[in-house]
């Protein structure tokens, strides 16, 4: 199982939690969403449970629920400009098709 984040989301996510003033790291997971049936959805961790894994990768933490570890299993958090617009972007090998909104998966 892993979970891996570019150097340039691991800089973004620090500097998110050091303008927040705490939090341990971010919670990636997914919800029932959109077009195609799920979404990304990224929160701050500020405290862990039971069902979390911890994966350290670029010297920051992920947090996944185990439940949604099929999902993201393998995933590559990245964070891009495009264009005018900066966002976190998701390379992840378990999606067999994306909605048309880019959006869901």
């Amino acid at each position: 199982m892993s979970v891996t984040v570019t150097e340039s989301a691991a800089r973004q996510i620090q500097k998110q939690l050091t303008k927040r003033g705490s939090g341990l790291g971010l919670r990636l997971g997914v919800k029932k969403s959109g077009c195609s049936g799920f979404a990304y959805v990224l929160d701050y961790v500020d405290a862990f449970d039971e069902t979390d894994q911890l994966f350290e990768t670029a010297g920051v933490k992920i947090v996944v629920k185990s439940d949604d570890l099929a999902m993201l299993d393998g995933i590559e958090i990245d964070y891009r400009r495009e264009g005018l617009n900066v966002a976190f972007k998701f390379n992840n090998p378990n999606v067999k098709g994306m909605c048309g909104c880019g959006e869901s998966f």
